[in-house]
């Protein structure tokens, strides 16, 4: 990602996650002005560890060459649990084929992915009710809207088909982007949309536009939705960001909406924050969290409640972010965000290479244990192609599991 100095393919070999996230709606256990109360405290990443199981998982199933149109690298990692236990994983571009094994015991050379290997924007994994991955549905997952433009899916969630609705389905936002110059070369933001797929079956129904910013002259200013979404009772609260980082800014905005469970495909039931009121147009859109110097958020983040807490995990700014998360707290989703805190530098290979989208898992955490990954590429963009076939382990999601806790 262009502000996390991230590399990628220029064809768009990971996922330009340039979002910020917000949440959109005051906790009811929050007191005014957003001061601890009511079941909110003050929390950050607190510890963490290496989750060597999950992490070994993808590169397993990424390893496996018994199928030549399944998954073996992507990035943009999200996820969401389905109602018959199942786990759905959604990434952004996407290798599919196969990969070769080294020709002597192992650890002798690492496992290589041909070169002509194809590419596609975006793939779902399908996880079993045992946490066995166990297929790839048909990929891309989401056809490009048109020429030069393509879907990276972000966040999605389970919820009714209509307010009130027996039936429920899975919503899931959709950055679209379009092919630019420098330094847009992991696409100019264009639209938030959200599609609609069936269960139990995940067979794609429908794709809503919600947002466009086509009209809007500054790219960088740009807000797209989706990188996170939090339930709170009958509301989803969405959070985005625009691209100032992909511009050499130090930190991009984040902005927060909300909409009614079960209407997350109808763009009239959106409400974005103005910085007072909950409106139905996006022109006075004002950031929850940013100063524009050290405080805001990275190319993509996480957002999850924690009992009365709103937690939210970014890269850190500047240099540090290439290897560091960092992380925020709120008693509400438009803030105010205190913070950042509880950084923790991520287990990183060898070499030139960065970190980036760390995303929280709440289908996997529990316990007072939270899952996150994060995504890993080579920073130098021209290497990038040759890196993700002869290293395949560099264009894989790795986990940790982190325990909030206290500031200090």
């Amino acid at each position: 990602m262009p502000g996390d100095v991230r590399a990628r393919q220029r064809t768009g070999a990971g996922c330009g996650l340039l979002l910020v996230l917000v949440l959109a709606a005051v906790l009811p256990g929050s007191l005014p002005g957003g001061r601890p109360g009511g079941g909110c405290r003050a929390l950050t990443g607190g510890h963490w560890s290496a989750d060597a199981a999950l992490t070994g998982a993808f590169a397993r199933y990424g390893d496996d060459s018994s199928r030549t149109d399944d998954w073996t690298g992507g990035d943009g990692t999200h996820s969401v649990r389905l109602p018959d236990g199942r786990v759905l994983w959604l990434f952004s571009d996407t290798y599919l084929g196969q990969v070769h094994a080294p020709p002597g015991p192992s650890g002798e050379s690492a496992a290589w992915r041909d070169a002509s290997a194809p590419l596609v924007r975006n793939s779902a994994v399908v996880m079993d009710a045992d946490g066995r991955l166990v297929r790839t549905l048909a990929a891309p997952l989401f056809p490009d809207p048109g020429p030069g433009q393509w879907r990276w899916p972000v966040a999605a969630r389970v919820e009714p088909r209509s307010p009130g609705s027996a039936e429920s389905v899975v919503r899931v936002l959709l950055w679209v982007r379009t092919a630019g110059a420098p330094p847009w070369i992991y696409g100019v933001p264009s639209a938030t949309e959200v599609a609609t797929l069936s269960l139990p079956g995940l067979r794609l129904e429908s794709v809503v536009p919600v947002l466009d910013q086509r009209l809007v002259p500054d790219p960088a200013r740009r807000v797209l939705f989706g990188t996170a979404l939090v339930a709170a009772g009958e509301w989803t609260y969405v959070f985005g960001g625009d691209d100032r980082r992909a511009v050499g800014r130090p930190v991009s905005y984040a902005y927060a909406a909300r909409v009614e469970r079960g209407r997350l495909a109808d763009p009239g039931a959106w409400r974005y924050w103005d910085g007072s009121a909950w409106v139905a147009g996006a022109r006075s859109l004002r950031p929850v969290l940013g100063d524009g110097r050290a405080r805001g958020v990275g190319s993509a983040f996480s957002v999850v409640r924690d009992g009365g807490t709103y937690l939210l995990f970014t890269m850190a700014g500047g240099a540090r972010g290439l290897t560091t998360v960092t992380s925020y707290w709120a008693c509400s989703p438009t803030g105010p965000w205190h913070g950042p805190g509880g950084d923790f530098a991520v287990p990183l290979p060898g070499g030139a290479v960065a970190a980036y989208n760390p995303q929280v898992h709440p289908a996997l955490g529990g316990g007072g244990r939270l899952v996150l990954s994060y995504d890993v590429n080579r920073l130098d963009a021209a290497n990038v192609p040759a890196a993700v076939s002869g290293e395949v382990s560099l264009y894989r999601p790795r986990f940790v599991t982190v325990r909030p806790g206290p500031p200090g």
